[in-house]
């Protein structure tokens, strides 16, 4: 695996702060419900670049890709399997040169969503049709000039292993993050030590591996734990939480967590074993900058537990049946 940015970063810092939604921030600024955000990198590219370089002017170390829909499955909704190509790199291209327009090391991370369709046997999509979607979003993403694949918000292991493999056809590290909103689980049942042991089974294993979006920050701060809990080879932890379940009022849809309630947030994650902290849904550049605020502030302490975490973020308190004690983070 080559250096990197994103290899660099990680080498250098104890924690680096990712970015936030840019989905939610599309919808601020006028995408319409149902629109396809890819076609904005090109139809649009100034708005994707002002996206990005205000998560950036917030203090993000990384900058994901509007890319999350950008592999033919999910383009197809749109008519658009032929252009994964175009789409990818030219999202590619607006990131970099946001990136660029800095004086200090932002890494690139390519957004690969999941393709929508169930696996088999419970849904129709194969293992090869999965990995051949992937594995051409990848090829477009790395020939454009990223720092990591960013494989996010997966519910199954037979996805996460097609889209890995996929990313393994490329010299770039990859990360993994699910989403738990069940119980502590994925939409098909996934438990995180589930994932963390999956992780640590593979010949070439993710850089980092996470949770984002779920519910909110207490769900994706105690899939963190237990990640981080699982076992000694675990890779870079990842929070990248939402900000709660949006709630509907007079026609606008607004986000419980709000950029105050970061701060116990980062401290959380970071006890609980994370490297890397962002946001997800609803999340704007205010949330970011006080992301970066309390991980600038942060210091290192002891591990944290899932009834503080529960008590401090909300939810419920979940003990995985098999638990090993977590470390604390040596940074």
């Amino acid at each position: 695996m080559s250096s990197s940015t994103f290899t660099d970063l990680l080498a250098s810092r104890p924690i680096l702060v990712a970015d936030g939604a840019m989905g939610t921030s599309l919808f601020d600024l006028g995408l319409e419900s149902g629109g396809c955000p890819e076609f904005l990198n090109v139809d649009e590219p100034d708005l994707i670049g002002r996206v990005h370089r205000e998560f950036i002017e917030a203090g993000a170390d990384i900058i994901l890709t509007n890319t999350f829909g950008g592999n033919r499955c999910r383009l197809k909704l749109h008519k658009a399997e032929g252009r994964v190509v175009e789409l990818n790199q030219a999202a590619v291209s607006i990131a970099r040169a946001a990136a660029a327009g800095v004086d200090r090391p932002v890494a690139i991370a390519a957004s690969i969503g999941p393709t929508g369709d169930l696996y088999e046997p419970v849904g129709p999509l194969s293992y090869d049709e999965g990995f051949s979607a992937f594995s051409e979003q990848v090829a477009a993403v790395a020939d454009a000039g990223v720092d990591v694949i960013w494989i996010e918000t997966l519910s199954s292991i037979e996805e996460a292993q097609a889209a890995l493999d996929a990313a393994g056809t490329v010299d770039l590290p990859a990360v993994v993050t699910m989403s738990f909103d069940t119980n502590g689980r994925t939409m098909m049942g996934v438990r995180p030590n589930e994932v963390a042991a999956w992780a640590r089974s593979q010949g070439r294993p993710p850089i980092g591996l996470g949770a984002n979006c779920g519910i909110g920050p207490s769900d994706v701060v105690q899939a963190a734990f237990d990640m981080q809990s699982a076992g000694e080879a675990t890779p870079v932890i990842v929070a990248k939480a939402n900000c709660g379940i949006p709630l509907y009022s007079e026609g606008v849809l607004s986000y419980p967590t709000s950029p105050d309630m970061m701060a116990d947030y980062v401290e959380l994650a970071a006890r609980a074993g994370a490297r890397i902290i962002g946001s997800c849904c609803g999340s704007g550049p205010a949330h970011i900058a006080a992301i970066r605020s309390a991980v600038d502030a942060y210091i290192d302490g002891v591990s944290t537990s899932p009834e503080e975490i529960a008590e401090r973020l909300g939810g419920e308190v979940r003990v995985e049946p098999t638990r090993v004690r977590a470390r604390r983070r040596s940074g």
